[in-house]
This record gives structure tokens, C-alpha cells and sequence, in this order.
């Protein structure tokens, strides 16, 4: 039973996980939806989601805080009705201000998945099989992007805008039920160096105070973790705006808005199925660093630094001699899928795609393995919580940042060159990202050393 209710929590967990990308990756496809109903320009709209980002991320600190010193279960039963609730009224909003509004709220409660989620996994975790287990989460997210690019261009053009919210908000709230079956994990329960204590059934007591703050903040690989995260996040936070690249080259080729506007939801997620391939770069993470805890960060370094290539050169392959139906929905996706194999065109962006959605999947297992290795237990969700923060700074940037940077490009490009470039320009910050890797494998060594040596001296006490 206790081995159900661990796979179950797992399970549980991993699929809430999915709900981030949901939520922030609903609003790109409806953009022009949104706009149109409510009376206002697109920027203002990227300009919510760019602050939803940053509140879920700000909040996620407040969250990782909490979830060092009391009852995870109900904290998160808690974040999950706060963001249910504001996504609900977010799809009767009307005007641009109540949207607003109810995004910094399903924000504050969206900030309870990414800390204290990552918290009850990595006390599951075990820690030889940590990228490859934690590439669960990555491909849960991915799967999150994907099924909302998917509801989002099949049920807008029929039922509107606000459908999407109301199903997602209505999704959420069951989850509360899910919530109730859950089983806890002890803090440290997956550590090697606390299993005889735990076995000679003593708790791992220890819990974050204030005072340490300071250490975990300064920390030289939590340093140089948030920073990788922050330009990471930088230009993959510019990647919510393909669809609108899409749509115009869509536009350029002929097609009538309403076709250019449904077939760019299924571009976006048929182009990020490379990230399914999470879980063997996380294995991939596993193998390395059991040779040397230098060997994550080495591999992800590389891998990183592959994704600004590809992604480059699919930004600027064309979609020449593009054949779509008008209007209909399924027809449109049946189209793209036959594109693909028949259009070399097509065929062309479809590989690049894969091939760089992959490789910025290795990311996310590797870089959420570190992150736990480095920290203690109790100090897993507020360092998790600061990075998330850095990420959500970065994403924001990158989001906003995308639409500074096109209203200068557009004075000199027209569409879809503009968003070309644009797009082109943010894949640059992926050097200093892995820059980053590579400058903390002297750190990890360090860092994990330390972490593991504590462990063994609480482990012993008994």
C-alpha cells in the first residue's frame, strides 16, 4: 500500500506540474481572441502574461518558505483553490483591468506548484535516478504546453476564448480531491545518509529559519545556478511568442486570419514534441554524474549550447508552398500533419524543431538534479523558490522583451523578417547560460561534498 501511495503521490504531483504551462502557455494562441473581445492592443496582453510569470515566480518564494516549515499537503491544496478560482473569473473578465487583476492572482497561487511540487518530489527521488525521474516533471510541463496550444486553437474558433479557462479551472479544483490521497514523504526521505535513521524510525527534524537565508542565497553553485536559469529563461521565455511568428508567416503565404490563426496552435505543439526526449537526457545527466560531479554540468553545458543553432535556423526557414483548408479546425491539423511529410519545407522546420526542443529538454532534469544536490533537505524549496524567481525575471524579460525589441526591428524589416530577427536575436543569450554550466563544476564538487558530509552527521546522531 505504502508503494501505491508513493507511485500515486508521484503521479499526482508530475500531472500538477503540467498546470504551470497551462495556465502561462492558454493566453499566446488567444492573444488576438482576447484583444479583439476585450478592446485592446496584443503588447497589453503579452504585458499580463509577462506579470503573471513574475508574480507565480515571487510567490513561489513565500511557498518554498512555508513548505520548510509546515504541512505541505494543505499548502498546496491552498495554492491550488487560489489559482482554480482566478482562472475561473479570468474567463469572465471584462474588461482588460479584471483580467489583469485576476492573473496576479492566479499567479499567487500558481507560485505553490513549481516550490513546494519540487519540495514532496525530491524527498521521493531516489538519488541515483535523480535527472532521469526529475525529466518527469520537464516532460509534464512540456505536455502542459502542448495540450494548450491544442485546446486553445480547437476550441476558440468555435467556442470562444473563455472556454479553455473555464475547463482548465475546472480541472483544478478536481485536483483537490486527488489531493486528499496523498501520502506526505518525510523531509530527506530519499537521501542515502538518512536511511538508517529513518529505518530506526527517527524524523529528519531540521527546518529553515531566516537566519540562513544568507548562506542559501550565497551559495557560489546557487549563485550560478539562478544566474543560468535567469539567461536560460531569457530566451526560452521569447519562444511563447511563435505562434505569432507563425501566424505570420501563415498571413505571408496567403491564408485568411481565422486559418492563420488556428494552425499556429498545432505548429507550437507539434513543434516542441523533441521535448518528450527529457527523460534520456536526464538519464543521460545520471550516468555522468555518477562518474564525477562535474559531469551534469558539463553535458547540459554542451547541450544548451547546441539549442541556439537550431533554433536559429528554424526561425528562418520559410513555409513555402504551405497547403491548408479554410477554417476548419480538425482539417487544418490533418493538413499540418501531411505537410510535414510531403513538403520539404515543412519536413525541414519539423527536424530542426525536434531536434532543438530536445536538446533545451536537457535542461530542465539536470538543472532541477543540481539544484537538489547542492541544498539541504530543508532548504530545497526556498533555493528551488530563488531560482524560480530568477527564471520567472528571465522569462519576463524575454516575453516583454521580445515586443521592445520588434518595434525597433520593424522600422527596417517588414513580416515576418521582423520577428525573424527578433526571435534570432534572444537565442544569443544561450552562450552566457552555458557559460554558466561550465563555471559551477568546481563549485558542484565542493557544494555537493558539504551537503552530503552534513547528511551523514544527522544521519549518525541516532
Amino acid at each position: 500500500m505504502d508503494k501505491f501511495k508513493t507511485v500515486y503521490t508521484i503521479f499526482v504531483f508530475v500531472a500538477l506540474a503540467a498546470f504551470d504551462n497551462i495556465i502561462i502557455g492558454l493566453f499566446p494562441p488567444l492573444f488576438s481572441s482576447i484583444a479583439n473581445t476585450l478592446n485592446v492592443k496584443i503588447s497589453a496582453l503579452g504585458f499580463a502574461s509577462g506579470v503573471n510569470i513574475l508574480v507565480t515566480c515571487i510567490s513561489s518564494v513565500i511557498w518554498g518558505y512555508l513548505a520548510g516549515k509546515f504541512n505541505r499537503k494543505r499548502l498546496i491544496i491552498t495554492g491550488t483553490v487560489i489559482w482554480s478560482i482566478a482562472v475561473f473569473f479570468t474567463s469572465i473578465s471584462k474588461s482588460f483591468t479584471q483580467l489583469f487583476v485576476f492573473q496576479i492572482f492566479t499567479g499567487i497561487g500558481l507560485g505553490c506548484i513549481a516550490s513546494i511540487g519540487f519540495s514532496v518530489l525530491t524527498d521521493y527521488i531516489p538519488h541515483k535516478s535523480r535527472g532521469m525521474l526529475m525529466s518527469l516533471w520537464g516532460m509534464s510541463q512540456g505536455l502542459g504546453g502542448i495540450a494548450c496550444a491544442m485546446m486553445a486553437s480547437l476550441m476558440a474558433p468555435a467556442l470562444g476564448w473563455r472556454r479553455p479557462f473555464e475547463i482548465v479551472s475546472v480541472v483544478g479544483l478536481m485536483l483537490i480531491i486527488l489531493y486528499l490521497f496523498i501520502k506526505a514523504p518525510a523531509l530527506g526521505e530519499s537521501e542515502p545518509e538518512l536511511q538508517e535513521l529513518i529505518k530506526k524510525g527517527y524524523n529528519y527534524d531540521y527546518k529553515i529559519e531566516v537566519n540562513q537565508l544568507h548562506n542559501i542565497v550565497l551559495k557560489h553553485s546557487n549563485i550560478l545556478l539562478f544566474l543560468q536559469a535567469f539567461f536560460f529563461n531569457i530566451t526560452t521565455g521569447t519562444l511563447i511568442w511563435l505562434p505569432t511568428l507563425y501566424i505570420s508567416k501563415i498571413q505571408h503565404e496567403g491564408f485568411n486570419l481565422n486559418t492563420s490563426i488556428i494552425a499556429p496552435g498545432y505548429l507550437f505543439g507539434i513543434f516542441q514534441l523533441g521535448g518528450m526526449t527529457s527523460a534520456y537526457f536526464g538519464h543521460l545527466g545520471d550516468k555522468y554524474q555518477r562518474k564525477s560531479y562535474k559531469g551534469r554540468a558539463i553535458i547540459t553545458a554542451v547541450f544548451t549550447i547546441a539549442m541556439m543553432p537550431l533554433y536559429i535556423l528554424m526561425f528562418y526557414m520559410p513555409m513555402n508552398n504551405l497547403q491548408l483548408p479554410n477554417n476548419s479546425a480538425v482539417l487544418i491539423l490533418i493538413a499540418l500533419i501531411k505537410q510535414i511529410f510531403v513538403n520539404p519545407w515543412m519536413t525541414s522546420i519539423f527536424v530542426l524543431s525536434f531536434l532543438a526542443s530536445a536538446t533545451q529538454s536537457a535542461n530542465t532534469p539536470n538543472w532541477l538534479a543540481l539544484i537538489t544536490d547542492v541544498n539541504l533537505p530543508e532548504h530545497r524549496g526556498t533555493a528551488f523558490s530563488l531560482a524560480n524567481l530568477a527564471s520567472g525575471l528571465g522569462r519576463t524579460i524575454g516575453n516583454s522583451g521580445v515586443g521592445v525589441l520588434l518595434s525597433l526591428v520593424s522600422l527596417y524589416q517588414i513580416e515576418p523578417h521582423n520577428y525573424i530577427i527578433t526571435q534570432a536575436v534572444f537565442e544569443l543569450l544561450l552562450i552566457p547560460s552555458s557559460l554558466c554550466y561550465i563555471k559551477m563544476t568546481k563549485s558542484n564538487v565542493k557544494d555537493i561534498e558539504e551537503v552530503k558530509s552534513t547528511l551523514s552527521k544527522r544521519g549518525n546522531i541516532a
